[in-house]
């Protein structure tokens, strides 16, 4: 199905369950084995002051397994693990989080995509085996108040993919599995290829999705659907995914990268402040009464209209 474009509104683990800590003992990643054979990422990146190599506070984007590419208003931020299936980590959205504290202000879209055969294969429970990261972090003996502190630095990377002067775009392929789905429900827009499988994995594992992605799932797909969706695990392949409204667009996998050009051309043809006035109004416009809802489109236009009549010579 190609460019097949669907009209819908946009809307982890704080524990070591047992399941989870058994599946963490093989060093796999949390659904997917492995893949093809690492990618080089960059270096540094492109921007200035967007984290590259490690510092004292924190690994850069390639020890992450990220890689970020800015060229002029479009910035690519790149999961790069493929020979993990881009398992994720905390280090990894640590360092997402810092790419959005960075990114330089003339960027106006941000695209989201995996190298390698896969979107992501959801989080690397690597990180749960015994003694690991997420032991010593959500163990009995862990500070509650801590734990919170720290999943919400995590929910960080996440977040500022949907502040209104940017628009985010998921390219998605293979596998969407767990914290890689919702990353994609985090992203304005989403992209897929017709091989992507979407499947909220995390109750099936003892956990819950906590990267953020049960608020947009709920809006997208009303609660007893996501309910379905989550609490079976089931895979959503793409055609369903455009039905439910997942997805904007579907095209064929080779086709992915121009339909993602495509649609990034486009966004970048409509004049910045006016998008990211746009933005801001079909985000909060589900939490807004109709009254509420039409003082906010008042205010923004208002602010339009100045800036157009002061621009004119």
């Amino acid at each position: 199905m190609a460019d097949d474009r669907v009209g819908r509104a946009r809307p982890e683990p704080a524990t070591r369950p047992e399941a989870a800590a058994r599946a963490a003992t093989s060093g796999d990643a949390a659904y997917g084995s492995a893949g093809e054979g690492p990618v080089r990422a960059a270096d540094g990146v492109s921007g200035e002051g967007v984290p590259g190599r490690g510092t004292e506070a924190g690994p850069g984007l390639e020890e992450a397994g990220l890689r970020l590419d800015v060229e002029g208003p479009v910035a690519t931020l790149t999961l790069n693990r493929p020979e993990r299936r881009n398992a994720m980590t905390f280090a990894m959205w640590h360092a997402m989080a810092a790419v959005g504290r960075s990114l330089p202000e003339d960027v106006r879209v941000v695209v989201v995509r995996g190298a390698g055969p896969s979107f992501s294969a959801g989080i690397d429970l690597g990180m749960f085996a015994p003694g690991g990261e997420g032991e010593r972090r959500f163990s009995g003996g862990a500070d509650p108040a801590e734990a919170d502190r720290f999943i919400a630095g995590l929910q960080e990377g996440f977040t500022w993919l949907r502040r209104p002067g940017v628009v985010s775009v998921a390219a998605v392929h293979g596998h969407a599995i767990g914290a890689g789905f919702q990353l994609a429900l985090s992203c304005d827009i989403r992209v897929i290829a017709d091989d992507t499988s979407f499947c909220m994995k995390e109750p099936a594992l003892g956990l819950v999705p906590d990267l953020t992605g049960t608020k947009p799932l709920v809006e997208i797909v009303g609660v007893p659907r996501a309910l379905e969706l989550c609490l079976t695990a089931r895979t959503v392949g793409a055609e369903e995914a455009a039905r439910l409204g997942l997805a904007e667009i579907v095209t064929p996998r080779d086709g992915l990268d121009a339909a993602v050009r495509g649609l990034v051309d486009s966004l970048l043809a409509v004049n910045a402040g006016a998008a990211a006035a746009t933005k801001r109004l079909l985000w909060q416009a589900p939490e807004r009464t109709l009254e509420e809802q039409a003082a906010a489109e008042r205010h923004e236009q208002i602010g339009r209209l100045r800036e157009l009549f002061a621009s004119r010579p």
